[in-house]
């Protein structure tokens, strides 16, 4: 039976199964910010690479583009994280200690971390997790 479906994108099974990707991160911006922004959260994200499973491996990478002011509340992802920024400058809350982050900047987050984030200006940042820690 074909369900329809409410998704922006292919469903991940089907982008993720080649064994090569090549993203323009400009590009892939561009089109983010063409889309609405999603009632469920205030920011934009796309999924660039999603592992999790014996062919596709443990790491799973993501851009998010961020308004200023934009907000993710306090998460923990059970694997290590790098948050690199683009553009822009992100603050980092991660167990009480801030992380004041602008371009070119990367934290590293060990498995478990409990943290949150804030746009304080217009900002991109790449988020790579990986599982298998």
């Amino acid at each position: 039976m074909n369900v329809p479906s409410d998704r922006m994108r292919k469903h991940p099974e089907e982008r993720f199964e080649a064994p090569q990707h090549l993203y323009d991160l400009d590009e892939v911006t561009k089109a983010l910010r063409a889309e609405p922004l999603p009632t469920s959260r205030n920011h934009r994200q796309k999924t660039i690479y999603k592992g999790g499973d014996p062919t596709t491996g443990p790491v799973t990478v993501a851009l998010f583009v961020f308004d200023k002011g934009a907000a993710m509340p306090r998460h923990i992802a059970q694997g290590v994280v790098t948050i690199h920024v683009i553009e822009g400058q992100i603050r980092i809350l991660a167990e009480g200690q801030e992380h004041q982050l602008q371009a070119q900047q990367i934290l590293v987050l060990a498995p478990g971390v409990a943290h949150d984030v804030l746009a304080e200006s217009d900002a991109r940042m790449l988020l790579t997790v990986c599982l298998d820690a």
